[in-house]
């Protein structure tokens, strides 16, 4: 009955109109600038491809669904290899030409070395907007760049404007504010 799956249905729907939402003001909130908001992979176990549908419905785009379709790597990676270079080697040497290699750095002296590793993506983590600025300026468009940390409806347009080319938000899928959905009967 209707009834007995009514709470579960619109705590569901609650949830996914508010990522719809949150992403919506993302978006509104870089117009006319370059930069696209995609969402990351901090969903909801059981969730993603649906909450991944909002985002879409808001009018953000999709960053990775999983480990399959790109490679990202992050500072435990970095470490582990030896650096930013033989991060990237390593990553580019196993894999086909067609999967897009990531790298996540958080200071402007690691952007060179992951340019010239081949990065197609460089994401630009928990930067200021000074430093996002002198990244792109330093990048010159060899690579995209993403900024992520720190994403908010108040912070994004400033980054939008430091000119990079993706902005990524966990919030729009982990913490965006459900809406209030009611079913009433008449």
């Amino acid at each position: 009955s209707v009834l007995s799956a009514e709470r579960v249905a619109l705590n569901f729907l609650g949830h996914l109109s508010g990522v719809a939402t949150a992403t919506a003001a993302l978006v509104g909130a870089v117009a006319g600038t370059k930069a696209q908001i995609t969402c990351t992979r901090k969903t909801t176990p059981g969730l993603r491809a649906l909450e991944k549908y909002a985002v879409l419905c808001g009018g953000g785009r999709n960053h990775r669904f999983g480990l399959y379709d790109a490679v990202m790597i992050k500072d435990n990676h970095i470490a582990a290899a030896g650096g930013i270079a033989p991060a990237l080697a390593a990553a580019k040497s196993s894999l086909g030409h067609m999967v897009k290699v990531e790298i996540e750095i958080d200071r402007l002296d690691q952007l060179e070395p992951a340019i010239a590793g081949g990065a197609d993506v460089i994401l630009l983590d928990n930067m200021s907007t000074d430093d996002m600025k002198q990244a792109v300026a330093i990048n010159q468009a060899r690579a995209i760049l993403e900024a992520s940390g720190n994403v908010t409806v108040k912070s994004v347009r400033a980054i939008a404007e430091t000119g990079v080319d993706i902005i990524s938000s966990g919030w729009i899928t982990h913490s965006a504010p459900s809406l209030d959905v009611g079913l009433d009967f008449s």
